[in-house]
């Protein structure tokens, strides 16, 4: 909470004093689909995940008067070594292979033939903070292959 909530309202406090002068900026915030569908993560995570996007929400109304956009981005679970070592401390069942955990974080991905990689996080900021994007503000952009979309229910075959 301290660094996902606090950090951003900090952040955001004192990136607009500058801004909001100048009359221009686009801050960008970070979320996950954890803040966009329960059981994702654990419940501090996914709490302080969701509200990154009501302060993105709430901050907008104000920003929009002073020609200030803020947007957020909220990708899906990406290989890192980071994510790789806290998903098995969380996880104690699963392997402790860093190319087997890769493999299952890849592997509940949606998108047939792509995994969630760093530099479409990466593109998605820089389209944000671009000028192709100057009217683009209060928004999420999720990078998630479609996970949030949709949950397919594992109906058995019915084949006669």
């Amino acid at each position: 909470m301290r660094i996902n909530v606090r950090g951003i309202v900090t952040g955001i406090k004192h990136v607009t004093r500058v801004m909001v002068r100048m009359g221009l900026g686009s801050i960008l915030c970070t979320s996950s689909i954890s803040g966009l569908m329960g059981g994702l993560g654990p419940h501090p995570y996914s709490i302080s995940k969701f509200t990154i996007l009501g302060i993105v929400k709430s901050v907008t109304s104000e920003l929009c008067r002073t020609g200030v956009i803020i947007n957020c981005i909220s990708p899906a679970l990406i290989p890192t070594s980071m994510v790789i070592r806290q998903i098995t401390e969380i996880y104690g069942d699963v392997p402790k292979e860093k190319e087997k955990v890769a493999e299952i974080i890849n592997g509940v991905g949606e998108l047939k033939g792509a995994n969630c990689e760093e530099i479409d996080v990466a593109k998605a900021a820089l389209y944000l903070a671009s000028d192709e994007a100057k009217y683009v503000t209060g928004h999420n952009l999720v990078v998630d292959g479609g996970f949030n979309t949709y949950k397919s229910l594992s109906f058995p075959s019915m084949s006669s």
